[in-house]
């Protein structure tokens, strides 16, 4: 049995410029990932005082999860025949999630995670259109991901909000 190229969608050898791009955008996704998880480690770590308990909570748990979207996004590179980048490669750019002057500081760092979310949902957002009836494979793995980090996204929206209520943002 003889199977054509046509069939094999964006593993195709028709399809090798967009599923480059996919594999760039995904780069792109890993290391935001993988700065993620080193920031949000970091502010997990730092901040004092009572208040900033339940913060430092929530960022623990959610460093387990950032990881597992890397890995997630570097078997997906992987499987469109790109190669996962090594640390070398690596260049920060969460300015907004370095640690505080003041290591009370929560709101600086409820702030910086709603920036990093924001900058991940705006980033799946264009893979999910990049990949639309063209990669229904990493649109549905990237979908998944953009759930949770909307969910994450709310969470510390919901906290900053209580911040700002009780004037301490």
């Amino acid at each position: 049995m003889e199977t054509g190229r046509g069939t094999q969608g964006i593993l195709s050898k028709e399809m090798s410029s967009k599923r480059e791009e996919i594999v760039e955008l995904l780069k792109t996704a890993y290391w935001m990932e993988l700065e993620t998880v080193i920031s949000y480690l970091t502010n997990s770590v730092n901040p004092d005082g009572v208040r900033a308990q339940e913060i430092k909570e929530s960022l623990e748990e959610d460093i387990q999860e950032e990881l597992g979207h890397a890995q997630q996004f570097a078997t997906r590179i992987k499987e469109l025949y790109g190669v996962v980048p090594g640390s070398m490669e690596f260049k920060a750019e969460q300015s907004y999630l370095q640690p505080p002057e003041e290591q009370v500081d929560i709101v600086h760092v409820i702030r910086g995670v709603i920036e990093a979310e924001s900058g991940a949902i705006e980033h799946y957002t264009r893979i999910i259109e990049e990949t639309d009836q063209v990669d229904p494979v990493t649109q549905d793995m990237v979908i998944d991901i953009l759930h949770d980090e909307q969910e994450h996204r709310r969470l510390f929206e919901g906290f900053l909000r209580e911040y700002q209520a009780e004037g301490l943002a």
